[in-house]
């Protein structure tokens, strides 16, 4: 069915107009009450969720998405990166790496273990056999939540899943990886207290933000006109730079190298990613590209990364949880055994919660939505998401046929 809307003027100024409105209505005081409880970048998921959700306005129908993650979000990751202080970013430690891993291991083991429960709450639900066995689906979705779609794709074509049970299992990974990551984003708005509960040490996430900050009031000045344009150039130029790039050595790996497809390095979106965020790191060494900051880089690319929450919550639909129930308490308990065993872990290393957030969305989400996560904690920090979500794609292939194989010995004991 067709949505209302399928303009894609039109639905660009709607979201731009949904964005606006939250932000204003974030500095009325009248409201500060409910935005303590609901942060203003949950709405600008929810809303345009709504939308879709109705068939006012469809991801599946506009090509918003596509443009705002493979134009708009390298040129933030450019912008965010440029003003890094890199060498305070290696300073963050090892914490988060644990915490990347943990996220693997969660989603590795959370399959089975939501495999065995529902099998035995309601066996139907996972009785199919060969090609439309349910653990063979769901490898599908270990391959989406440990590294990206190409993941996906990967184990679909590994075991031979049935485009009926894909197709299902699409729906189950999108919508409650959505899910979570609005869990994600209302917890950054109150990580301070979640840090509190696990006694975590956020010291070096806090001196980094503290030291951005500071660059950040030495070299802010009144943006001109040739500011914008200038930051829009090195952003863009970077961007073009970046798809030429992309164009031109996943091909050649493809080519050349086929075997490494399994870590995911075939697919241009991810070199784009890749080389978006070296180019920013290597254009942060230069002072009047770093000085770019002092007149709003960094802001503008938040304008891009909100723009692409928006887009992401176009791509969620509420009433198709009702029509997949029973793969969809296999997601949710499969998600819930992937939280438990990160917020255990990091209860027991005390890690910050920022580490579990963008640990965790960098293997659910992947490069388009682990950034977006970071910066709700502080823009400064996106970069982190980044680097976290290319490791993702790395281990994704292997992590989810792990997962599938245990999978299959609790479906076929």
């Amino acid at each position: 069915m067709e949505p209302l809307i399928k303009n894609d003027a039109v639905v660009l100024g709607i979201l731009l107009l949904f964005l606006a409105i939250i932000f204003q209505a974030e500095k009325n005081p009248k409201l500060k009450t409910f935005f303590t409880y609901v942060p203003g970048l949950l709405l600008c998921y929810f809303l345009p969720a709504l939308l879709n959700t109705y068939n006012i306005i469809s991801a599946k129908h506009s090509n918003l998405y596509f443009v705002a993650s493979r134009y708009m979000l390298p040129a933030s990751l450019i912008l965010l990166t440029i003003s890094i202080d890199f060498p305070s970013l290696r300073k963050l430690g090892p914490k988060a790496l644990i915490m990347f891993f943990t996220a693997t291991i969660g989603i590795i083991l959370g399959g089975p273990v939501a495999l065995f429960v529902v099998s035995n709450i309601s066996p139907e639900t996972v009785s199919g056999t060969g090609d439309n066995a349910a653990w063979k689906g769901l490898s599908t979705i270990a391959g989406s939540w440990i590294g990206g779609a190409a993941n996906q794709l990967a184990m679909k074509e590994a075991f031979n899943v049935s485009d009926k049970v894909y197709s299902a299992m699409a729906v189950v990974d999108v919508v409650t990886a959505n899910i979570w990551m609005a869990c994600l984003l209302y917890g950054a708005s109150i990580s301070d207290k979640i840090d509190k509960w696990v006694n975590a040490d956020n010291s070096a996430i806090k001196e980094l933000e503290k030291k951005m900050a500071d660059y950040q009031s030495s070299i802010v000045r009144v943006p001109t006109l040739t500011d914008f344009m200038t930051i829009l150039g090195v952003a863009f130029g970077a961007v073009a730079l970046s798809h030429f790039g992309a164009d031109n050595i996943a091909p050649f790996i493809a080519k050349e190298a086929p075997y490494l497809k399994e870590f995911s390095l075939t697919d241009g979106f991810i070199w784009i990613v890749i080389l978006a965020t070296t180019i920013g790191l290597l254009l942060s060494f230069i002072p009047t590209i770093r000085s770019l900051e002092g007149v709003g880089a960094s802001k503008i690319a938040s304008v891009f990364l909100y723009f692409l929450v928006a887009c992401v919550g176009m791509k969620m639909n509420f009433f198709e949880i009702a029509n997949n129930l029973g793969y969809f308490l296999i997601g949710i308990i499969w998600m819930l055994t992937h939280i438990i065993i990160l917020l255990t872990v990091a209860k027991l290393i005390k890690a910050p919660f920022f580490f579990v957030a963008v640990g965790s969305q960098a293997n659910v989400g992947g490069a388009a939505s682990a950034p977006v996560v970071a910066s709700a904690f502080n823009p400064v920090l996106a970069p982190v998401g980044v680097l976290l979500a290319v490791l993702g794609y790395a281990v994704g292939t292997y992590g989810a046929m792990i997962s599938g194989y245990l999978m299959k010995l609790v479906h076929n004991p």
